[in-house]
């Protein structure tokens, strides 16, 4: 027997109004991922000549929970990041916007290729097609060549810049019919831009996954931004060939509406990175903590970091808080020890000995720019602490005389009441992002007669 959908009695009475002293069992049933986000949806009670199941809620509830695990991770809220939803949010509207804009596109590109129209070759079509998609994939291994070991480092910044490619590549398509000439070369480069936001944007998709699984669950949340994805690859197609429709043939309309959705989806790319609050170290926010540190000796939380982080390219500078400038555009990690002039070799030797005997790295300063040598044995975190190391160095430019001297006394006291004041604030503090260090030094030290300060 099946009861009513009301809320169900406590275990302790029974849901029938039998005084039979029979013996009898109660059995609850709960829906959930983890013991603290548990609900109830259903109570059996059995006797020796009855079943009794009581549920909770309606069919339709249930329904709707089973259509919600298709696009909400497992454990949600629990097992992502706060930032998570408001990430989502922006991020759906924005690839609403381009899949809109794709139809008007595309449209302009076909029309562009001949299609519809009686001269129009097979040949022709396809011949142009085919060098679009060629240059396109050439462009996306140059890319990958030049820039794929610095996309998890600056993962905002890339994310910025691949939407904002891709932006391009869809103008490209726009405005290539109105100039037949050029027509190969335009759609050439529209597909060149569009094959940044390949690289870039799967890349630093990839990193953001990982930033929000706080239960190692990236695969099934990246199962489920797939199914968002496709939601709103979906309504925004259908939303595109009805908009493609209305403003067919009226050319201002379609540049309005272009323009308008363009200046929306660089509106929803700007909110969507400035909701993350990233946890791991990279060369910036490295530097934002470390200078806070210095002048308090309290570190930011990631979300008071994010605040202050730069996240568009680093051509524009404008957007730099004065008060907070960072030091890591004059670190160069990872220096070839092969570029050395002799005058870098003489100055090695009076620090090597003196300041960096105990640790794997080895500093020198011109100019105001650090240059690092790594050792050939340096693990992570001799990187984070060279990193670190180099920053005091920058920063002490032009305060102190004894640099080294300084630098080095003020990482012996300070550096492990940092490090664990980050790990306290939230901070992975396992390994520094930064493009790959491929080139390592060994080298010997020995007493010199002429220290270095």
């Amino acid at each position: 027997m099946e009861g009513g959908n009301g809320a169900p009695a406590s275990p302790s009475s029974s849901p029938s109004s039998s005084t039979s002293t029979a013996p009898s069992v109660t059995v609850e049933e709960w829906r959930g991922s983890s013991s603290t986000k548990l609900s109830r949806t259903a109570i059996l009670t059995a006797d020796r000549s009855h079943l009794t199941l009581y549920r909770s809620g309606s069919r339709w509830d249930d329904l709707g929970r089973k259509i919600l695990e298709a696009f909400i991770p497992e454990g949600f809220p629990g097992s992502v990041t706060p930032d998570y939803v408001p990430f989502q949010v922006w991020d759906s509207l924005q690839g609403l916007s381009t899949y809109i804009r794709s139809m008007l596109s595309t449209q302009a590109l076909l029309s562009a290729i001949g299609v519809g129209e009686k001269s129009a070759t097979v040949i022709g079509a396809t011949f142009q097609w085919f060098l679009r998609d060629f240059t396109g994939m050439l462009g996306g291994i140059l890319f990958t060549f030049y820039q794929g070991s610095n996309l998890d480092s600056s993962a905002k910044m890339w994310r910025l810049v691949a939407d904002f490619m891709n932006d391009l590549g869809m103008l490209m398509d726009l405005v290539s019919p109105l100039w037949p000439s050029a027509f190969i070369v335009i759609v050439c480069l529209g597909s060149l831009s569009r094959s940044f936001t390949g690289v870039a944007g799967g890349a630093t998709r990839a990193a953001l996954t990982q930033h929000f699984a706080l239960q190692n669950n990236a695969a099934d949340i990246s199962a489920k931004e797939g199914s968002q994805e496709t939601v709103a690859t979906m309504v925004g197609m259908a939303l595109g060939m009805l908009l493609a429709h209305i403003t067919m043939g009226n050319p201002v309309a379609i540049w309005l509406s272009f323009l308008s959705l363009t200046m929306f989806h660089i509106y929803a790319n700007y909110k969507a990175v400035s909701c993350l609050s990233l946890s791991t170290l990279n060369s910036e926010r490295s530097s934002i903590l470390l200078q806070y540190y210095m002048q308090n000796r309290t570190v930011l939380s990631p979300r008071e970091v994010s605040r202050r982080e730069h996240i568009f390219p680093v051509w524009t500078t404008w957007q730099r808080p004065g008060n907070m400038k960072p030091l890591h555009h004059r670190i160069h990690l990872g220096v070839k020890a092969s570029t050395l002039s002799h005058s870098d070799m003489m100055e090695l030797s009076g620090t090597a000995s003196s300041h960096y005997k105990k640790v794997n790295y080895l500093l020198m300063e011109r100019k105001g720019v650090i240059r690092v040598i790594n050792h050939k044995e340096a693990t992570s975190a001799d990187i984070l602490r060279s990193f670190f190391h180099a920053l005091i160095l920058a920063n002490l430019t032009g305060k102190a005389k004894s640099l080294h001297t300084e630098s080095r006394l003020w990482m012996e006291e300070h550096y492990h009441d940092f490090i664990a004041k980050l790990k306290s604030a939230g901070w992975a503090t396992e390994r520094l992002l930064s493009g790959s260090i491929v080139w390592r030094a060994l080298w010997v030290q020995s007493p010199s007669e002429e220290k270095i300060n």
